[in-house]
């Protein structure tokens, strides 16, 4: 008799949609309170709510006179509608140009996986037990393209309505902040939290729906259904390389502009109202660190699913058409949406903020609680929705396991993910000493700052790689390849939690700059800064969470793709594989290079700019000219626009090149040399350039007498400071976070398109063998 899991399908069926419309409502609920913050000047109308919690009462700092400057209010608000604008025209003009790009790559997703049988409408033998008939290649042609499409709306969707919240929430956070740091800090995080719980849930949802619509017509053939499936994790990540990629030129273009004529030269502070580039820095943050991490985090999320999927569909889940241990990845997603829901009222409605010193650990003790609340919580669904045995496929083999040794798997994803977490947390904050080291190296220039930055990037290498090498022998040792599939979804599980710190960052960013250019008093300034400099770690940590979950991620596809097109062993040894390793190994060198060429001559393209404005404008520099801030928006938006496509097409178009014309061995050793060394590239970068920013901040915030004997800003440590914030800039914001999605999305791309190369693939072998 074949075991079942405890859960009936019936109650599955109803569980993760329900938890799904949960985590939207509740979303929506944040989202109401946020806005009852007034963009008015009402009396009174600045506070959310008087429930006396995290610095909504008037008792927790003392209100600052003229909190109801009707002045001040409807300048916050026209800046506030001057960002949202320029964010919302950027995202329009790049997803047209990406729609013409999903319409393409949707009609050659059909004709490739169509032609694998000459577009026979007849039934096949299964791919993997030939003794059943499958549903015909066609089938899988069509119903990928959709879901290809259905993934790249969601992507985009969960992208744009990001930008929408963090663009309606920033003014709010500076109304809030003349209120006290608590304030600030709630309006804040429970920005986020829209975003995250949006995101999580309608992925799930979208997800769920899908898999059941499809269901209806595959009937019994699981391994169909889930193999066409896969087009939604390659939907979302194509959307997020554009995204992230366009959205990360757009920002660090107008932040290098604005940063070196503003800093550097004319010696005037952050987000000042006379600099020129100021309204492109502020909805840089917008299309870059919101939208583009809301698709990236998407993608993650859609490909893990998928890749676990595609392996459960032929394992003894899919052969006995277990439905509930079927959708075990789904079930630990919607339990994540229940625990990160809890977690969340820890920072909204249990502890309360009073100072800025609580910030990060308010931020941090997030990580901690949903990661051991989760733990609980994975234990529960692999204890009802898994029988107490059963088979996984394992490279043409069935491993049998336990539901315990799949509890590990997961549960060893999700430590690690807090142990990057951490870890990228102590490269990169301004509390611990690598980054105050590098704040010291300010002392003898620039240069020193450049050569301390640097190696405090490679040695942020080291514990996130044994990690996820831990990671990856234990759960593979496990369960094979849904094992690894299911740690990456466990690092993911937290993902609502995981976004709406991450969101937090640009949010406090955007309200810094807001107070400024509103010309709010200093103490204001002060608040949004703390904010702010706690969201830059929180940031770090979230894109060190995203790396180490593409490195599972884009395995645990390369073994669905390796198991579907035929290959018996990737044998390093042979030439066609050591070709594709080397090749490998370079395009994130490659990809990087491209992106950083990118924001340099976008930078250059601003910084002169910046300065014709401040030369031939008369009464800029003494705040009497308004500068013309269209001109630099308008720079940023058609640098991001042409520069993005080179970087997407390398992406895009190497797995089926290699693929077609090499074969699937060589694209084995492609993902398996761009997996290698992206990963450590992606770390590097990304820590280097939060280390450069937080030291820059460090010396500005002036809390500690080392900090204060470097500064104050203008000194010449400072302006080394600013330099080595401005080379971290594309480092930490376009090349690094990008490079995640490279290593995800060759990998799901190979393994969509895996039917056509093993048909067709090996062109050039072929003729000359």
């Amino acid at each position: 008799m074949v075991e079942k899991a405890m859960l009936p399908e019936f109650w599955t069926e109803i569980l993760v949609p329900v938890c799904a419309v949960v985590g939207i409502v509740f979303s929506l609920f944040q989202w109401y309170i946020v806005s009852c913050v007034k963009l008015t000047a009402d009396r009174g109308a600045s506070s959310s709510t008087n429930d006396g919690k995290n610095g909504h009462g008037d008792y927790l700092i003392e209100e600052e006179e003229g909190i109801n400057d009707q002045s001040v209010v409807a300048k916050c608000a026209e800046i506030q509608t001057a960002i949202s604008e320029g964010a919302t025209s950027f995202l329009f003009t790049e997803y047209k140009y990406v729609s013409v790009f999903m319409v393409f790559f949707a009609v050659i997703i059909f004709l490739f996986l169509g032609s694998v049988e000459g577009f026979s409408t007849k039934s096949q033998p299964c791919t993997y037990d030939k003794t059943r008939t499958c549903k015909p290649a066609l089938a899988t042609a069509v119903f990928s393209t959709i879901s290809f499409v259905l993934g790249a709306v969601t992507s985009v969707l969960s992208g744009f309505l990001g930008m929408k919240i963090a663009t309606y929430a920033n003014a709010r956070t500076t109304l809030e902040a003349r209120k006290g740091v608590g304030k600030a800090f709630i309006v804040a995080f429970r920005s986020g939290a829209v975003m995250g719980f949006l995101l999580a849930a309608n992925g799930l949802l979208v997800l769920y729906i899908t898999i059941n619509l499809f269901k209806i017509y595959y009937g019994d053939d699981w391994e169909g259904l889930f193999e066409s499936i896969t087009g939604y994790g390659l939907g979302g990540s194509s959307m997020a390389l554009f995204g992230r990629v366009g959205g990360g030129i757009y920002t660090k273009a107008a932040d290098v502009g604005a940063d070196l004529v503003g800093k550097v030269e004319r010696n005037i502070p952050e987000d000042d109202p006379r600099n020129p580039a100021v309204i492109a820095d502020n909805v840089g943050d917008n299309v870059g660190d919101i939208a583009g991490m809301g698709s990236d985090l998407f993608g993650s999320y859609a490909e893990s699913s998928c890749a676990a999927l595609i392996v459960a569909s032929i394992s003894s889940f899919g052969i006995n058409h277990d439905f509930t241990a079927m959708l075990f990845p789904l079930l630990i997603s919607s339990m994540g949406i229940l625990v990160c829901l809890i977690t969340t009222l820890f920072a909204t409605d249990i502890f309360e903020i009073k100072a800025v010193k609580e910030i990060e650990p308010a931020l941090k003790n997030q990580l901690i609680i949903s990661t051991v609340i989760m733990t609980v919580g994975i234990a529960i669904v692999s204890w009802t929705a898994l029988p107490s045995s059963f088979t996984i496929f394992n490279f043409g083999t069935q491993k049998v396991v336990k539901n315990w040794e799949l509890f590990l798997c997961v549960a060893v994803g999700l430590w690690a993910g807090l142990l990057i977490g951490f870890v990228t947390e102590y490269f990169t904050s301004s509390a611990y000493s690598p980054v105050q080291d590098v704040a010291d190296s300010c002392r003898t220039g620039a240069a020193t700052n450049v050569i301390f930055g640097l190696a405090l990037g490679y040695k942020s290498v080291i514990i996130p790689i044994f990690a996820i090498a831990i990671s990856i022998f234990v759960s593979f040792s496990f369960a094979a390849m849904y094992g690894v599939a299911v740690a990456a979804l466990g690092m993911l599980s937290t993902i609502a939690t995981g976004l709406a710190i991450d969101a937090y960052g640009p949010i406090s960013d955007n309200a810094g700059g807001i107070a400024e250019m509103a010309g709010m008093s200093h103490r204001i300034r002060e608040r949004t800064d703390a904010l702010d400099a706690a969201g830059n770690t929180t940031a770090a940590i979230g894109k060190g969470f995203a790396i180490g979950s593409a490195a599972l991620v884009s395995l645990a596809l390369f073994g669905a793709f390796v198991s579907r097109a035929g290959i018996q062993t990737v044998d390093v040894l042979t030439p066609k594989v050591v070709i594709g390793l080397l090749v490998g190994a370079m395009l994130p060198y490659w990809f990087s290079a491209m992106t950083m060429k990118s924001v340099g001559s976008a930078a250059l393209k601003m910084v002169e700019e910046v300065r014709r404005q401040f030369n031939t404008i008369p009464g800029l520099m003494e705040g009497t000219a308004k500068p013309d801030y269209a001109t630099c928006v308008k720079i940023s938006t058609d640098a991001s626009i042409k520069e993005m496509v080179p970087p997407g097409c390398l992406v895009m178009l190497t797995p089926l090149i290699v693929g077609f014309f090499f074969g699937v061995e060589t694209l084995a050793g492609v993902l398996t040399g761009s997996l290698i060394s992206g990963v450590q590239i992606a770390i590097s970068a990304s820590n280097t350039g939060g280390a450069w920013d937080n030291a820059k901040k460090y010396i500005e915030a002036g809390v500690s007498e080392h900090a204060r004997s470097l500064g104050p800003k203008g000194s010449d440590p400072h302006k080394a400071a600013v330099i080595g914030d401005t080379i971290g800039d594309p480092l930490k914001d376009t090349s690094g976070p990008s490079l995640n999605i490279l290593i995800k999305l060759m990998a799901v791309e190979s393994l969509v398109f895996a039917p056509f190369f093993a048909t067709h693939g090996g062109f050039l072998f072929k003729i000359f063998s």
